[in-house]
């Protein structure tokens, strides 16, 4: 098609829209031997290969005055007029002619058709003009200025494809016809299968000027009138007398066109053109495929101008009047917007004049409505930039006018004249120093707004804000950090006296300096809130991190400068945040610190603690040496265990013990029933807890070791007298044992022992717990007799409990003990040896282990075999051997309170932990009565006195 184009100069053609979706393809009906199309004719758009164009996309079609296309050796034929003139658009190997005729016009009598509607239009004769030698010809001739003259019918016509705003008549358009073989950005595919691919209506369009660009060809089109399509014509090849070969030497050999004056009347125009076409063929061409089309002119529909519309045009100047013609004014109309393609298309098609005035006004009114809309907020951005614009030059002004006055110097000045006077009181050492003043040359070199002046602007800051030199005063005085020590917490003997060596250490040494403790201990004693105490006495900045679940080493020791968002560790954060070099720093939770792919914290935990590293302590971020040797570190735990090693030899161990019944009701009238009083918005006069009722409260709901349930239990009780004394139910509320009930509940504790009097095989044990310690009862029981002589040695051991490895094995350990010391005592007692037992640790659902319950389990066992009940309210522990030696174990203090609790009066423990005992306060360890121990045979008398009697 576009070598069939490359033909159409100065001719007219017809513009059509396309309307269904689907792939172009040229629609020919060439036979089958003829080669497929090498060219198609627009650039329309598939609605497959283009899914987000519009499915109703219109194809134009051009349609050539004065040419018929046959089809014959696989060559394009041209019948027509020889035109005088020479074209360049195809290279000489592929250009379908070289000699082009031009007709359609008489340039002296300037007849001919043309326009919407048939209305004519005569051009004033001219000269007659000569030319070169050529064919003969007898009709009348055109020079190339001369203006064409379009006859007004011309059925046949082919098509070319533009996907498109229509043309409309009486307008100048630019279309474009594509390669076959070309592929454009958008995928879009320009072959017409069929008819029902365009809309049936279209613009005749005369073809003013074709410009080639290697894969399309750009045409200048005007618009004629309305054309409908009727059919489809079959353009068939014909075979011609040439050779089947064309060459440009062919083409030079053909003769010249002669330029003759030739005159004609205006009737006998068209046939005398019918008869030159048909007496005349032009230079064969190569083959390709169009799409012949035959066409009718559009008639409109009869209108009216009404009077109206006359006194307007009446009363206007000539000079005033745009446009006289309602068929051109609505095309004008519609051709001016920016309307959607099949609007347009829409008033294409439109016959009823007054109808396609109206949709050609809706579409103006739509246009004039969008431009306000661009114009309006088009005037709000300008006077938004204008406003931001004048902002900026006042503010340059006035940089430069406090510049000029000394008010106020350039950005990185003020900068670096605010590092230095950071630094001027400050004691900084010398090699920080000069890492300081390295970065604020370099800063100097920088540009503001680049990413490396803010990297290293950052690192000054933190750099400027440590607290190089400076020190809190601290308090060494003892009897001051006695005071608070007490005022603020109430037993934890261990740790205040702790804390007052160190401050008198301080005042013998004239100095401070830094250690590292950790307490550990159940939950809710106490232990972080004691280190705010210890701040206070020391009269330090308190810090507090948690390390519980962290698994980042960056947390401790920062992130590297090259980092975006990069940051100190919490300890530099620290120091700048207290300003001082000998803060407290509370590190909490160090028995629940992670580890993950990031690192292990507790690995760099060992550089922080270690006093003889810590005072060259190297952040990633600030990079510089940094002395914490001055920094007082307190840890927390609730076990030590989970603790490793090498951290856990860097620090010294304190143990907090959790609170017995006497502890807590102190505690609770010192400090929780004041502070939860007030805390609720109650005073001593509207609400007050009795001793006694605080003393049932702790023995039936707060039965732990710490004494944070009490405080949430005591605050509940404060919560409902507030609401009591608000609704008007009571003016004054005394909570006293009778009434706790209706406060707290139903009591979680309604007993204190499982056994009251305990029973042949039931001994009570003592248990150490995070929470604090418990009692714990061992059961054994036969679970099948012994079968006789046969089965002599072959008893067993069955135990249950959920126990843990250690506890199974100390149960094996005690049952070959039990037997070998029942030989000693009752050597015809065989119950032992040949009995199926039973041993079982109640509170099945609570994990158990330890070794501590050796001395128990052989005493039960003895108490099954022998058939006699133990001593009452006695309770013992200890771990046993083998041979029945007694060996120490752990949390005595905790287990002595949980005797207490249970009401138990006597208590067996390990000879070796009678150290541990001693330590302990009078009112725990008044009224027990204590036996000390290294033997089992020692146990044996303690525990079945009937049995020396």
């Amino acid at each position: 098609m576009l070598g069939a184009v490359r033909q159409l100069s100065r001719n007219s053609a017809l513009v059509v829209k396309r309307n269904r979706p689907g792939t172009f393809k040229t629609v020919t009906s060439t036979p089958s031997r003829l080669q497929p199309p090498r060219f198609y004719s627009s650039t329309g758009t598939s609605q497959k290969t283009c899914p987000h164009r519009s499915p109703n996309i219109r194809v134009s079609a051009v349609m050539t005055a004065g040419c018929r296309l046959t089809a014959g050796s696989h060559r394009w034929m041209r019948v027509g007029a020889v035109l005088r003139g020479q074209t360049d658009l195809l290279t000489p190997t592929s250009r379908p002619f070289i000699i082009q005729d031009r007709m359609f016009g008489n340039r002296a009598s300037g007849a001919g058709f043309s326009g919407e509607d048939g209305g004519d239009s005569a051009g004033s004769g001219g000269e007659e003009s000569g030319g070169d030698g050529g064919v003969p010809y007898n009709g009348p001739q055109m020079t190339a200025l001369t203006p064409m003259m379009v006859p007004e019918v011309f059925p046949n016509v082919p098509l070319i494809a533009v996907s498109r705003n229509p043309v409309f008549p009486r307008f100048i358009k630019i279309i474009e016809v594509r390669m076959i073989f070309s592929i454009s950005c958008s995928n879009e595919s320009d072959v017409v299968e069929s008819l029902d691919a365009i809309y049936s209506t279209g613009t005749f369009v005369q073809i003013h000027e074709m410009q080639d660009l290697g894969d399309k060809l750009r045409m200048i089109v005007m618009g004629h009138r309305r054309i409908r399509i009727t059919k489809q014509l079959e353009v068939e090849p014909e075979e011609t007398a040439t050779s089947p070969e064309w060459s440009e030497s062919e083409a030079e050999s053909q003769p010249k066109p002669q330029r003759r004056k030739a005159k004609r009347s205006r009737k006998d125009q068209p046939g005398a053109l019918t008869e030159q076409l048909e007496d005349k063929v032009c230079n064969p061409l190569p083959s390709s495929d169009i799409l012949m089309v035959e066409v009718d002119n559009v008639q409109h529909e009869q209108f009216t101008v009404t009077e109206e519309v006359k006194s307007v045009l009446q009363m206007m100047q000539a000079g005033q009047r745009v446009v006289d013609n309602p068929i051109y004014l609505s095309d004008m109309g519609a051709a001016l917007t920016g309307a959607e393609s099949h609007e347009l298309q829409d008033v294409l098609e439109e016959i009823n004049i007054p109808k396609r005035l109206y949709k050609a006004l809706s579409l103006l009114k739509k246009e004039y409505e969008l431009s306000k809309l661009q114009q309006r907020l088009g005037r709000e951005v300008e006077e938004k930039i204008k406003q931001t614009h004048r902002k900026y030059l006042l503010q340059e002004q006035l940089k430069i006018i406090k510049k000029e006055l000394g008010l106020e110097k350039e950005d990185k000045e003020a900068i670096e004249e605010k590092f230095r006077e950071r630094l001027k009181e400050r004691t900084v050492p010398q090699h920080i120093m000069d890492v300081i003043n390295e970065e604020l040359n370099k800063l100097g070199l920088l540009d503001n707004h680049s990413s490396e002046f803010n990297v290293t602007r950052n690192y000054l800051e933190w750099l400027t804000s440590m607290p190089w030199g400076t020190n809190s005063e601290e308090n060494l005085k003892l009897e001051r950090a006695k005071e608070v020590l007490e005022e603020d917490h109430y037993g934890m003997d261990d740790v205040k006296k702790r804390i007052l060596e160190f401050i008198a250490v301080s005042q013998l040494r004239g100095s401070t300096q830094g250690k590292i403790l950790c307490f550990y201990g159940p939950p809710g004693v106490g232990k972080t809130s004691i280190a705010r105490s210890i701040a206070r006495a020391l009269n330090r900045q308190y810090f507090r991190f948690s390390v519980g679940g962290m698994t980042d080493v960056a947390e401790i020791k920062g992130h590297r400068r090259t980092y975006v968002g990069a940051m100190p560790g919490k300890i530099i954060q620290c120091l700048k945040k207290t300003k001082t070099e000998n803060p407290l720093v509370l590190i909490d939770e160090v028995d629940k610190i992670g580890r993950g792919y990031q690192g292990d914290p507790s690995s760099a935990l060992l550089e922080l603690l270690d006093p003889e590293q810590n005072a060259n302590f190297l952040d990633h971020y600030l990079d510089v040496p940094v002395d914490l040797s001055k920094v007082l570190f307190i840890c927390t735990a609730n076990v030590i265990d989970t603790i490793p090693e090498p951290l856990r030899d860097r620090m010294e161990m304190i143990n907090v013990s959790g609170y017995v019944a006497q502890e807590k009701l102190a505690i609770a009238e010192r400090y929780l029933v004041p502070q939860l009083r007030s805390l609720c918005g109650l005073t001593e006069e509207k609400a007050s807890l009795s001793s006694d009722a605080l003393s049932l409260l702790i023995k039936q709901y707060c039965r732990e070791s710490g004494v944070r349930n009490l405080q949430k239990q005591v605050e509940k009780v404060f919560r409902k007298v507030a609401f009591s004394i608000v609704s008007g139910e009571q003016a004054t509320v005394t909570v006293t044992p009778d009434n706790l009930q209706d406060y707290v509940g139903k009591p979680i504790f309604t007993v204190d022992r499982m056994y009251n009097v305990t029973p042949p095989g039931v001994v009570m044990g003592l248990a150490w717990t995070a929470m604090g310690g418990s009692t714990l009862f061992i059961e054994t029981s036969l679970r099948r007799p012994s079968g006789g002589g046969d089965s002599k040695g072959e008893g067993s051991l069955e135990v249950t409990g959920q126990l843990g490895d250690v506890m199974k094995e100390s149960a094996k350990i005690a049952s070959t003990f039990a037997r070998t010391f029942l030989m000693t005592k009752e050597p015809e007692n065989l119950f032992l040896v040949n009995s199926h037992l039973h041993l079982h640790v109640p509170e099945g659902a609570t994990p158990k282990d330890g070794p501590s319950a050796g001395c128990t389990i052989v005493t039960a066992l003895l108490s099954l075999a022998t058939n006699q009940p133990v001593r009452q309210n006695v309770a013992m522990t200890g771990e046993v051997s083998l041979t029945g030696k007694i060996l120490p174990v752990g949390g005595i203090k905790e287990k002595t309170i949980a005797a207490r609790r249970a009401g138990v009066t006597c208590i067996i423990l390990p000879a070796e932990n009678r150290k541990d005992f001693s330590d302990l306060q009078d009112y725990i360890t008044q009224g027990l009565e204590v036996h000390f121990v290294d033997h089992y045979s020692q146990i044996y008398p303690i525990a079945f006195p009937q049995t020396q009697s």
